[in-house]
């Protein structure tokens, strides 16, 4: 365990660290701090929510000149509610400072004109945005030059990629090569490190596992052929979160839940792609506010968006990626503490789950009756499922190869057929092995 009070920051980071009420460092923060000064770029792999904005803030401030009038360091962000958080944080830090530091946000819907006249006559010192303004505005007008920032940050590296920022940001990370690069992302999916190994030269990985979700608790609900919504139904009357996050797969599903919830009395926000970014700067503030209980949305709209006290997650329906569903339990259990996911699951679903299981999540198994959770016990584990199979069993499966569609019960009528064929196999075998000893 390690706190603030252990590292020799300057006297004004100290005094907004103190302000925050922060000492105990997180883990991400531990690592970062120990790393940053090498003379090696860092990519980083830590969750929403374990501390990480402060992780590169601290060693910006930190290695600062606060009298230069020069680009110290350029921060890049996947959206507008991001880059805006980064920025509070930052201007928290630099108001603790008696010298004046020149941090300006750069992010789309602004007045475009008026910032390019303003860096003609003068250079902010620590630059945060997203991918199109920062091109926009380096490249495109030449009017920031972030070619002399020491430090360049990618948050959320994988939303970043993934919103299709990967031109912009391979335009802006050839200008600032030269500078200490610190790559942050949730996950480490392959387009992560394929950008990553074009910049980051034999860089300090750093992979914060999820340490913390001992204080998370991960229920894993069977829809056993259920309707999905009359399960969701039933799982909202056993619970009275302080605010919850619901998440599916599709906007479109995203928009018929939230209408359907809202129709049987439930306060709920809904966050997806399309909506505009006044749209969803109203929608996170009535969450903030607490006019909703609830939000209904997509992984990439909600990823980027800080909502203070969030105590329960609901997976609607399971990520495609099995890596996105611990993002989505991220958004819970936050900065220590406790919340709860609950995640249905059918049994298409075994796979996925056993992938979760090589995470470290240890579940519960819970069922609803008379709209009471219960305990559950119909889900074996893999171990148990898995029966060995006779050479016969083997053969059999071959000539019954999967169905490209499944339907409900499919594995059970499929294995039923094996074992038929199985038997007609042996008894076959039989009958020639007689044969032979005639």
């Amino acid at each position: 365990m390690m706190f603030f009070a252990d590292f020799e920051f300057k006297d004004y980071i100290v005094r907004a660290l103190q302000d925050l009420n922060f000492k105990e460092l997180t883990p991400i923060q531990i690592e970062v701090l120990k790393e940053y000064n090498k003379n090696k770029n860092i990519l980083a792999k830590s969750k929403t929510g374990s501390g990480k904005t402060h992780s590169f803030l601290i060693p910006i401030f930190q290695e600062l000149n606060e009298n230069s009038n020069a680009i110290f360091a350029t921060i890049v962000a996947p959206t507008k509610e991001l880059a805006m958080q980064i920025y509070k944080m930052a201007q928290h830090i630099a108001s603790f400072s008696k010298d004046r530091i020149d941090i300006k946000l750069f992010i789309g819907g602004t007045d475009r004109q008026k910032e390019i006249e303003k860096l003609k006559n003068s250079t902010p010192q620590i630059v945060i945005g997203t991918p199109g303004k920062i091109k926009d505005l380096a490249i495109d007008e030449n009017v920031l030059k972030i070619y002399t920032s020491k430090f360049f940050i990618v948050d959320e590296m994988d939303m970043t990629l993934s919103g299709g920022y990967e031109e912009d940001l391979d335009l802006i990370s050839s200008i600032v090569k030269d500078s200490k690069m610190m790559f942050f992302s949730a996950t480490m999916e392959d387009m992560v490190l394929q950008f990553a190994k074009k910049y980051l030269s034999n860089p300090i990985l750093i992979d914060i596992k999820n340490t913390n979700d001992t204080k998370i608790e991960h229920v894993w609900i069977p829809l056993k052929h259920k309707d999905r919504f009359t399960c969701l139904l039933d799982l909202l009357s056993t619970m009275q979160p302080y605010f919850a996050i619901i998440f599916a797969n599709r906007k479109e599903t995203v928009i018929d839940l939230a209408s359907r919830l809202t129709e049987k009395g439930y306060f709920v926000g809904v966050m997806h792609g399309d909506l505009s970014a006044r749209e969803r700067k109203r929608i996170l503030n009535d969450c903030n506010t607490l006019k909703y209980q609830f939000l209904v949305a997509t992984d990439l709209a909600a990823r980027g968006i800080d909502i203070e006290g969030v105590s329960h997650i609901i997976n609607y329906e399971l990520p495609y990626d099995y890596e996105f569903y611990l993002h989505r339990s991220g958004r819970t259990g936050r900065m220590y503490l406790d919340g709860i996911v609950y995640s249905f699951y059918s049994e298409v679903d075994d796979a996925y789950l056993d992938a979760l299981a090589k995470k470290k999540i240890v579940p519960t198994y819970f069922e609803i009756k008379n709209r009471e959770l219960i305990p559950y016990k119909g889900r074996a584990t893999r171990q148990q499922r898995v029966k060995p199979k006779t050479d016969f069993q083997k053969e059999a499966a071959r000539y019954l190869p999967k169905p490209k569609k499944v339907s409900p019960g499919y594995k059970k009528k499929r294995q039923a057929q094996i074992d038929e064929l199985a038997a007609r196999l042996k008894r076959n075998a039989g009958k020639k092995k007689k044969r032979n000893y005639r």
